[in-house]
């Protein structure tokens, strides 16, 4: 049998998250990455430092099952059913970078501007990069989830929070991308 390789439709992709999201309905539980990351501080013992992580974990242990899933199908996904060509920009989009000073990512998810070696011996991307990463955080701590169960999950349940979580996100990704990183770079 030949393997044929590249990404899923999106028509089989969607009918894969329906059908997890229906099953997670059917339990009564909800998706999102950021209460698997929660769950996982929780266990490294962050209710010490922080109520947010002070309860218990193993009513949500069931979210370690998703974070197992990411890991695996991620390996399976880039072993066997990717043909190794990775992700392909527009080219626009790669001049674009280019005029920022950003290498292109040739195939990768992230540019090496960012994950490379390089990003150690360069304090304004690890200021980038701090930054980040504390927004997103509060982001995700004050809207009351991540962008995946918000946009999935909570979408799918009809939740007007998550519909006003999402917009907010989508402006912030247009402002971020369009005004913000250029102003950066």
């Amino acid at each position: 049998m030949e393997v044929i390789y590249g990404t899923w439709s999106w028509y089989i992709s969607g009918l894969v998250i329906a059908i997890v999201m229906l099953l997670l309905i059917y339990f009564g539980k909800s998706f999102g990455m950021s209460s698997n990351l929660r769950t996982l501080c929780t266990i490294g013992g962050a209710g010490k430092f922080s109520d947010f992580f002070r309860f218990d974990w193993k009513q949500q242990k069931w979210n370690l099952t998703v974070v197992a899933g990411v890991m695996i199908g991620g390996f399976i996904a880039q072993n066997y059913l990717s043909d190794g060509s990775g992700v392909n920009l527009n080219p626009k989009t790669v001049m674009e970078l280019r005029q920022m000073g950003i290498d292109e990512p040739n195939g990768e998810l992230l540019p090496n501007t960012f994950v490379g070696k390089e990003v150690l011996e360069n304090p304004k991307i690890i200021a980038i990069l701090l930054i980040g990463g504390i927004l997103v955080g509060f982001g995700t701590r004050y809207a009351g989830g991540c962008t995946s169960g918000h946009a999935i999950s909570g979408l799918s349940n009809l939740q007007l929070p998550s519909l006003i979580a999402v917009i907010g996100f989508f402006i912030g990704g247009l402002v971020m991308s369009w005004i913000i990183l250029p102003l950066i770079f």
